[in-house]
């Protein structure tokens, strides 16, 4: 089969381009300033980019297009269509889909699915998941919102029935009443992790993009109000998670935060499955300890110890979440806290991007102003309370472009000693918003003053966090380079 994937450098839609590329279909894809890390991963797998959205690549003719929800009908200032090829596609009748609808067709079909969904935490927690099953010895699949460092890809087809491929051919197949002594167990379908969004799929399917997966083990994070671009409020997402454990068979397992009173009242709506706790006193797994070393118990007694570098209480309980999961699939909490020790986290968590005149740059995925306080969080509990930390934020996310989060984010940087706030492209004063912090927030309307700001303002010993969902027009690469000078 041939597709054609639009929206293709999307981080989901290029992981979708690896599953089919691997899985030997022909893939080629278009994109609006074709990018990396994306745009390289996808070229090292052999699949043909094209920038833009032109009309023109209806003539490739392929079996499928597979849109992504970057794509829409809008329209430019003089009446054209923003996505022309999209426009050609429906004019000619040509077959289309959703990202989520062919992923669920053509490769979680037959496979037991372990779906990562919450507001906070999908990606890193999905990454933990995978990388405990994989040192379990079970291969799995995944597709993830980020580039694991155990993995350093985003997305692969894994093994059959748990095993890597090249061991399937050498397992007997199981026989229906086969109960002779040292008869091969029943073969379980090949596991499949993946984040789990909750945003919409396409412009013409409005549903989560989760309630496609179909998954028999469901992780529910947490639960906050977010993308108020689609959302009018949290009960209309709370209502999307409950379509999504609708979807769990009985047989399935739901694994819930026990903290999140939002969770409790999607469980309320109906719960027709098994299942899990975790986090609170009497959850099912707990943590006793602080986040970077922790004794694992479950139903309180200890069944592992997680030591690792990660900070911050968030990442303890997404430990817990991915341990629970785990536990679904036959993985003991033992053997998965033991692989939690090897965990390398994702890129752009917490990523160390470099040190220059003493000062270390970290680079982070925060977007929202629960993502930015825990970040800041633990790594005020890592460095303890002599060294400055210096954030450094772009409010990027459809929502806090919106400023419906706005109020928040003196809170949300409360952890840090300065704050600096890049405000290229928003209509509400961050000024304004920012004045809780008085003199420790400054703001900048262009990446230069930003950095101008940020370079006068640290001294050697600080750790600058640079927090954004997109690339921060490079900040990261120009603050080493401004801070190594004299």
């Amino acid at each position: 089969m041939h597709i054609h994937i639009l929206g293709i450098c999307g981080t989901f839609m290029g992981g979708l381009a690896a599953l089919a590329r691997e899985a030997g279909h022909k893939v080629t894809g278009c994109d609006a300033g074709v990018y990396p890390p994306m745009s390289d991963q996808l070229r090292a797998l052999g699949i043909d980019l094209i920038e833009g959205f032109g009309a023109e690549q209806l003539a490739l003719k392929p079996d499928m297009f597979v849109v992504g929800n970057v794509v829409s009908r809008a329209r430019l200032p003089d009446g054209a269509p923003k996505f022309p090829l999209m426009e050609a596609i429906l004019d000619a009748g040509a077959p289309y889909t959703s990202g989520p609808q062919w992923l669920a067709e053509h490769v979680l079909q037959g496979r037991h699915v372990l779906a990562v969904a919450g507001t906070h935490g999908k990606t890193t927690t999905t990454s933990m998941l995978t990388w405990i099953l994989e040192c379990a010895g079970q291969h799995p699949g995944f597709l993830i919102g980020g580039v694991p460092l155990n993995f350093a890809v985003s997305a692969r087809l894994g093994g059959e029935g748990g095993m890597p491929p090249a061991q399937v051919k050498a397992q007997p197949a199981q026989r229906a009443g086969d109960t002779k002594p040292g008869a091969c167990p029943p073969r379980r379908p090949p596991l499949f992790v993946i984040e789990a969004d909750e945003y919409d799929t396409a412009f013409f399917d409005k549903r989560s993009k989760f309630v496609h997966y179909r998954p028999r083990t469901a992780v529910l994070n947490n639960l906050e109000f977010d993308h108020a671009d689609i959302f009018d409020d949290l009960p209309a997402i709370e209502r999307q998670f409950h379509h999504l454990v609708r979807t769990v068979p009985p047989s399935g397992r739901v694994v819930v935060n026990g903290l999140e009173e939002s969770l409790a009242r999607v469980l309320h709506m109906g719960l027709w499955s098994e299942q899990s706790s975790f986090g609170a006193a009497v959850s099912d797994f707990t943590a006793d300890g602080p986040p970077h070393a922790f004794d694992v118990l479950h139903r309180g007694r200890k069944a592992g110890r997680v030591e690792w570098a990660l900070t911050g209480v968030h990442n303890q309980l997404n430990a817990l979440a991915a341990i629970a999961a785990a536990h679904h699939v036959g993985v003991d909490p033992a053997q998965a806290a033991e692989a939690l020790a090897t965990f390398q986290n994702v890129k752009r968590r917490m990523e160390l991007r470099g040190t220059a005149g003493g000062i270390a740059v970290y680079d982070d995925f925060a977007h929202h102003p629960t993502a930015i306080r825990t970040t800041l969080d633990g790594l005020r509990r890592s460095v303890g309370a002599g060294t400055r930390i210096l954030a450094v934020f772009e409010p990027r996310s459809n929502t806090m472009k919106l400023g419906a989060m706005k109020a928040q984010l003196p809170w949300a940087l409360e952890p840090a000693d300065l704050a600096f706030c890049h405000t290229a492209g928003l209509d509400w004063n961050a000024a304004e918003a920012l004045a809780p912090l008085a003199d420790r927030a400054q703001t900048a309307p262009d990446i230069a003053t930003l950095v101008a700001q940020v370079t006068q303002a640290a001294r050697p010993g600080d750790c600058v966090v640079c927090m954004s969902n997109g690339g921060f027009g490079g900040v990261h690469a120009k603050l080493l380079q401004q801070l190594q000078k004299p």
